[in-house]
């Protein structure tokens, strides 16, 4: 089994440089060509999903609509949320409080701060998320989330890489895979590779 997870599109809140978080801001103009780039990459690939998830925010919904068609249905997740980051939803990532520099400059050694989600939360929901989809009886798996989520996930995916893949930058609909081979999860190369990228 495959599992393609793909980041959200770009929405108005990306493009503001703002702090998004799990705000239902839907994808703007940008956002959906982005898909619809992601799109015709997997039909040229020749790859088609078998099941679809979603985190429940518009963003991640219309993405996974754009990418797979809209009758294809689409099962919504709470675990496929972005994280949570409580009082800081909203601000402008251009003019951030200390604290938030500090976090976003050293995720592994710097904690989050009051009222946010922990890395350590991010990384056990997705993991949760991804142990309970094991027995799908599918070939390929569409996932739609965000960031910050996937980063959980790579963490739970790769618990060699000591944390290192919190500051990796995932650009709005890249696209990244991983493989369950009926007892083990692998990622390309022993690395979370990153597979496509459509740009803006």
């Amino acid at each position: 089994m495959k599992v393609w997870f793909v980041r959200h599109g770009e929405t108005a809140k990306n493009r503001e440089k703002l702090l998004q978080g799990r705000s239902n801001a839907p994808l703007n103009k940008a956002g959906e060509a982005q898909a619809e780039k992601v799109r015709e990459y997997f039909v040229s690939q020749g790859i088609y999903f078998d099941i679809v998830f979603s985190s429940p925010l518009i963003r991640a919904v219309q993405t996974a609509q754009i990418i797979t068609g809209e009758n294809k249905e689409i099962q919504t997740d709470a675990r496929l949320l972005e994280m949570d980051y409580g009082p800081y939803e909203g601000i402008s990532l251009e003019n951030p409080p200390p604290e938030i520099i500090r976090f976003f400059s050293d995720f592994v050694h710097n904690p989050a701060p009051d009222g946010m989600e922990s890395l350590a939360q991010v990384t056990r929901r997705l993991g949760d998320f991804l142990e309970d989809i094991k027995e799908e009886p599918a070939e390929n798996i569409l996932i739609t989330t965000h960031a910050i989520a996937m980063k959980g996930a790579l963490e739970y995916l790769t618990p060699g890489s000591s944390g290192s893949y919190w500051s990796k930058y995932i650009g709005t609909c890249a696209v990244y895979s991983a493989d369950y081979d009926g007892q083990t999860w692998s990622v390309p190369d022993e690395k979370f590779t990153l597979v496509h990228e459509p740009g803006v």
